[in-house]
């Protein structure tokens, strides 16, 4: 039989709930900065390609992120088992991390 102590369990959910809002919020934060990065390099590149200065080969450039995303796509990953074995703490930080990234 499994022994199950509710106040564990309880300080688990709130210890990976806590953990969970401050890498979400932290996360967004992050995501923002490296979008306004790559927008402002993309421009730069568009830029310095209409005055001849650069070349850049778009569909080349393409391509590679197509294949990424296939190669992604094709994983063979085992999450569920994982997830049910860390299932308290897990779903504190999920609850956590999307409240921090929604609060972000």
């Amino acid at each position: 039989m499994i022994d199950l102590d509710p106040t564990t369990l309880g300080l688990e959910f709130g210890g990976g709930a806590l953990i969970g809002g401050i890498i979400g919020f932290a996360t967004k934060k992050i995501a923002k900065l490296l979008a306004v990065i790559v927008g402002v390099q993309l421009m730069a590149f568009r830029y310095l390609e209409s005055q001849g200065i650069v070349v850049v080969d778009w569909n080349r450039l393409s391509a590679g992120i197509l294949k990424t995303q296939e190669r992604a796509q094709g994983a063979d990953i085992h999450w569920f088992q994982s997830v049910l074995s860390t299932l308290s703490i897990g779903a504190g930080f999920t609850g956590g991390f999307l409240i921090g990234f929604q609060r972000g």
